[in-house]
């Protein structure tokens, strides 16, 4: 799959608040950068964070763009009530290897 499709399939388990879903798309050793937080390594713990931020946030992400070059994502969002962000995707084997994703938590915080 190419990486624009990869992240369409991600976008649209994140809006089903589906953690294993969402983590089945990660290799075993994957890091999920979100630079407002401590970066996140392993699929098991990148399924835990989604199942406890879902959890406790209602959480939506609109595509803006999704943009590919070779193996590398790259994803532009806005949410409902207007914080925007971008996602990066780095793949191998069709499952992510890092993602590192660029948002304001003081935004995100009084969104929440």
């Amino acid at each position: 799959m190419s990486p624009k499709s990869l992240i369409a399939e991600w976008v649209e388990r994140f809006n089903a608040k589906d953690a294993t879903g969402l983590a089945e798309l990660y290799s075993d050793d994957a890091v999920n950068h979100q630079v407002a937080n401590e970066e996140v390594r392993g699929r098991e713990n990148i399924r835990r964070m989604f199942e406890t931020e879902f959890s406790n946030f209602e959480m939506v992400c609109l595509v803006e763009n999704i943009f590919e070059d070779g193996n590398v994502g790259m994803l532009e969002w806005v949410s409902p009530g207007g914080l925007r962000g971008c996602g990066f995707f780095w793949f191998e084997d069709s499952k992510i290897i890092l993602q590192r994703g660029y948002w304001d938590k003081a935004s995100f915080q009084k969104e929440h």
